[in-house]
């Protein structure tokens, strides 16, 4: 009897640790149901309904959150209504997801195909497409954090490539229920013609909203509450090649995020209370609808 349970729990432990991966390549996909996660336990990749919605989308979540916090969405305007939905690698090395018929729902589109394209959730929360025959890791083909949704999350960059022209911008959903992004957006403004400061606009559809000031070399001059902190720190890169904001982790075990908010119009700074079980609004921006700083 010992030794029969001793089996079974090895056998339980040996399919736990095989069904937790991190990433696929061609010969393999994500079907709903199953899930991607990330080497440390961090965060989730797979299929979910938002609020009352029974529609399908494929998004990533914290983990070991209890409550389901996406902030990232493939198909945010094209929903899945079944269970059919398949998450795979096509013939030219891209990410695609397909339903029922082989249709294609979404796909991501790199110009250089790969040798060995694989797909990896990193502990980062970042979904990335590599060549597993390149050797250095960390260059992407694709990668989740250039596409963001509502949310920007440490280590995401909410800029402007120079280079490529790719615009890495924030937009809140259109509800709860419905991840299509909304006319509340936000991103980094700079005219290279005019070689003005670049500084961080938030729109409701086409009107500016409020603006952050340009950067002071510690915060944005129109944002006191961008404090100095010990949890963690802003950074704001300006160069020929690119501009963007980002934000890193001081304290691994803090879980913050900032996110649009189409309902309020605001931008939270969101931070984890663990005790509470619940997200905490550490500031609001803007406070006001808008100050001086949108006519400036």
């Amino acid at each position: 009897m010992v030794i029969v349970t001793l089996i079974l729990a090895f056998l339980f432990l040996f399919q736990t640790g095989f069904s937790v991966v991190d990433k696929f390549d061609k010969f393999q996909s994500i079907s709903d149901g199953t899930t991607l996660i990330s080497k440390d336990g961090s965060f989730e990749l797979g299929f979910f309904s938002p609020g009352n919605s029974t529609n399908r989308y494929v998004g990533i979540w914290y983990k070991n959150i209890p409550v389901r916090t996406v902030f990232w969405v493939a198909n945010r305007c094209s929903p899945i209504n079944d269970s059919s939905g398949l998450l795979t690698i096509n013939n030219t090395g891209n990410l695609e997801l397909l339903y029922q018929n082989k249709s294609v729902v979404w796909s991501t589109s790199s110009s250089k195909q790969a040798t060995k394209p694989i797909v990896q959730l990193l502990d980062s929360g970042n979904l990335v497409l590599r060549d597993e025959e390149d050797g250095n890791s960390e260059t992407y083909l694709w990668q989740s954090f250039d596409y963001p949704s509502d949310t920007t999350m440490p280590g995401m960059k909410l800029g402007w490539n120079l280079r490529t022209g790719l615009k890495q911008r924030v937009s809140a959903w259109r509800n709860w229920d419905d991840p299509c992004p909304g006319d509340f957006t936000a991103g980094v403004e700079y005219d290279p013609l005019r070689h003005t400061f670049p500084d961080i606009y938030i729109l409701q559809g086409t009107t500016k909203y409020f603006r952050t000031g340009p950067w002071n070399g510690i915060r944005f001059s129109g944002t006191p509450e961008q404090r100095p902190n010990p949890l963690y720190s802003y950074d704001f890169v300006y160069n020929d090649d690119e501009v963007y904001f980002t934000f890193n982790l001081k304290n691994k075990s803090v879980i913050t995020i900032l996110v649009m908010n189409q309902t309020t119009s605001h931008r939270d700074r969101l931070t984890w209370n663990e005790e509470d079980q619940a997200w905490q609004i550490y500031y609001s921006a803007p406070k006001d609808n808008c100050d001086r700083m949108c006519a400036e």
